[in-house]
């Protein structure tokens, strides 16, 4: 277990990964060195190709689903560099196991309709209401991870130009804007904490007054998509997801949206240039000229 922990020490402190992140891989590692110990190996030093091979057959036998274990073997290709490059391994056996083809799925996104009825849900005129409605508006209008929504600062908020300093995967900083909606969302909220003279750091805080958890957002998220009526099941990363795709249904560029997403590659930003069949309609009622009843009798 020693190498675990220096490892997961490394990626947290060195690396600087959100906890999330540092979660997993220390979750993945831990069941993957239980898994060793029942073959016989004490020491996760001394796995080879072959073993590795063994676990993923385990994973795929006990119902992992594709993505799962290409997570477990990114968590152990990660774990073995590490483990190469500092020199405790001669061999890396991770060098030739790939991960399996994942199937394409389109992201789950709200609809125009269900999304009204869920901004539109009536909060009480008091601090942590304010703070719930607050939480509701930041993810749509900025389309922020859920990591990324706890760790905003105030001091990250640059008011004069709508606009919040985002550190994201790996610490990496990026600009998010954001519109007028929310933009009063703060300011009543952070008069309300001037009035509670609140000192945190923090800009969504719990009622200790301190940073809120990233469980803690999603209780609050449940709630309130529960008082909408709405009966689909919404995650911050659905709204993530649904801001990418409206940004998209109203004419913004892929580029300007992989920039506010925080995407390294063009191509991940891509699987949300699916539209609604409502808009693939609408839009190709408006384009066709033989589509409407005005050109039935035109030659």
């Amino acid at each position: 277990m020693k190498h675990i922990d220096d490892f997961i020490n490394y990626i947290e402190v060195e690396k600087k990964y959100s906890i999330n992140t540092v979660e997993n891989y220390e979750r993945d590692l831990i069941a993957f060195y239980d898994f060793i110990k029942s073959e016989g190996i004490n020491e996760i030093s001394n796995v080879d190709y072959k073993v590795i091979r063994n676990y993923l057959r385990h994973l795929f036998a006990n119902k992992y689903s594709k993505k799962t274990v290409s997570r477990h073997i990114s968590s152990l290709k990660s774990f073995y560099k590490y483990m190469y490059s500092k020199g405790k391994i001669k061999v890396n056996p991770m060098l030739l196991i790939s991960s399996p083809k994942l199937d394409k799925k389109l992201p789950k996104f709200v609809y125009y309709n269900d999304l009204e009825k869920i901004l539109k849900v009536p909060f009480e005129d008091d601090f942590f209401s304010r703070r719930d409605s607050l939480i509701l508006e930041l993810f749509y209008a900025t389309g922020i991870r859920l990591s990324e929504i706890v760790n905003i600062k105030i001091d990250d908020v640059i008011f004069s130009k709508n606009m919040i300093k985002i550190i994201g995967k790996g610490n990496k900083e990026r600009i998010v804007i954001y519109g007028d909606v929310c933009k009063q969302k703060i300011e009543e909220f952070l008069k309300l904490r001037e009035i509670k003279d609140i000192k945190s750091d923090y800009l969504i805080i719990n009622k200790d007054y301190k940073k809120l958890t990233p469980r803690g957002v999603e209780y609050i998220l449940d709630k309130i998509v529960k008082k909408s009526g709405v009966n689909i099941s919404v995650s911050p990363h659905t709204l993530r997801h649904t801001f990418a795709t409206h940004m998209l249904n109203e004419g913004a560029d892929l580029k300007t949206v992989q920039e506010l997403l925080g995407h390294e590659n063009l191509k991940t930003t891509q699987i949300y240039t699916h539209v609604s069949n409502d808009r693939l309609r609408n839009v190709y009622l408006k384009s066709h000229p033989r589509a409407t009843k005005k050109n039935v009798n035109k030659r």
